[in-house]
């Protein structure tokens, strides 16, 4: 396992973590790509979009290391001077020094400043808090991103824990002017979600029947509440399926020879839908009936176990490709109000 990147890059104490809430980690995007064949699945943030949001607001690339935090409920205390942006999910309280300030905006910090950010309470499950010149730990396989399952990459591999101290990057930590996301351009939240996919690779007519196909787009999914960064699981439902076994995969007709899988591949586990999020596993043996449009893998992120629940909509590779157009959009400096 090697370390590498970033070695010859100031960097300061950025914040002090009181309390991390519940399982706050440190990400960049993409993650680790290429090494499903070493067993990693990219980690990186639940809810991409938002993410890079937070790192565009405080002037980082998009894809700097910033924080994700599941539910909210997290303190930190500022070590030095800069700017920090917090977006993601709804119904949030977000103090500084137990003075109200906006999400989806930088907020400038000074070194003892106290940020706190409340449980969740509206749509959405996940904050994503991005400090000026970007959280510095050391990249392993070429990202910063936690992988819990694995135990690599961010700090020591592992979720926030009190008293921990978090660097980051030199040079762009003064107190300076950051910009706001133009309401009308924030993503929407909600708790009934439609979610677009693509059709596939293991759909009808060989795996699922057309009766099942139109079941699994027009079904109501709820969110059961064992769902995770590793995988968010719906509800059982028995398909038809169109054929009475996996042959020599195995004796239920969703089982495969076993095969790469993809980032928000719907897997079907015998009865139980589960799409597969960043921290997930590589391979197996089960059909993957969709696979979730990458531009919407964010609402993936923000879907709240035991209480959502997500109606399915097939689009096809271009509708696909204008998805991710409009993410880049607003990602766009000229899209951003300065402050």
């Amino acid at each position: 396992m090697t370390s590498t990147g970033h070695t010859d890059r100031k960097t300061v104490p950025a914040l002090e973590i009181v309390d991390p809430g519940l399982q706050t980690t440190v990400q960049d995007y993409p993650g680790r790509l290429g090494l499903q064949s070493l067993g990693f699945f990219p980690a990186g943030p639940a809810d991409h979009l938002a993410f890079r949001v937070a790192n565009v607001l405080v002037g980082n690339r998009p894809g700097a290391a910033a924080l994700e935090i599941p539910r909210g409920r997290f303190h930190a205390v500022a070590l030095c001077s800069g700017l920090v942006a917090v977006c993601g999910a709804s119904g949030v309280d977000v103090t500084l020094n137990d003075r109200p300030v906006p999400t989806w905006q930088a907020v400038p910090v000074s070194e003892g400043d106290s940020l706190r950010c409340s449980v969740a309470r509206g749509p959405g499950f996940r904050l994503y808090l991005a400090v000026s010149g970007g959280i510095a730990v050391p990249e392993v396989f070429g990202s910063m991103s936690t992988f819990l399952v694995g135990g690599i990459g961010g700090l020591d591999g592992r979720a926030l824990a009190p008293a921990d101290v978090l660097n980051a990057y030199a040079g762009r930590t003064a107190r300076r002017r950051g910009y706001r996301l133009p309401v009308d351009l924030r993503p929407r939240y909600t708790s009934d979600w439609e979610i677009e996919i693509l059709r596939g690779p293991h759909a009808d007519p060989e795996f699922l029947t057309e009766a099942d196909y139109k079941e699994l787009l027009s079904n109501e999914w709820r969110v059961d509440v064992s769902s995770d960064r590793a995988a968010t699981r719906f509800h059982p439902h028995r398909f038809r399926w169109a054929r009475d076994s996996g042959d020599i995969a195995g004796g239920h007709p969703s089982s495969v020879l076993d095969g790469c899988y993809p980032l928000g591949g719907i897997l079907a586990y015998g009865d139980t839908l589960t799409v597969l999020g960043p921290d997930g596993h590589v391979s197996g043996g089960s059909a993957v009936v969709a696979t979730v449009a990458h531009a919407s893998l964010w609402k993936i992120g923000q879907l709240r176990p035991g209480r959502d629940t997500v109606r399915l909509r097939e689009i096809d590779l271009d509708q696909a490709a204008g998805l991710d157009e409009h993410a880049q959009f607003i990602l766009r400096p000229e899209q951003l109000e300065p402050l």
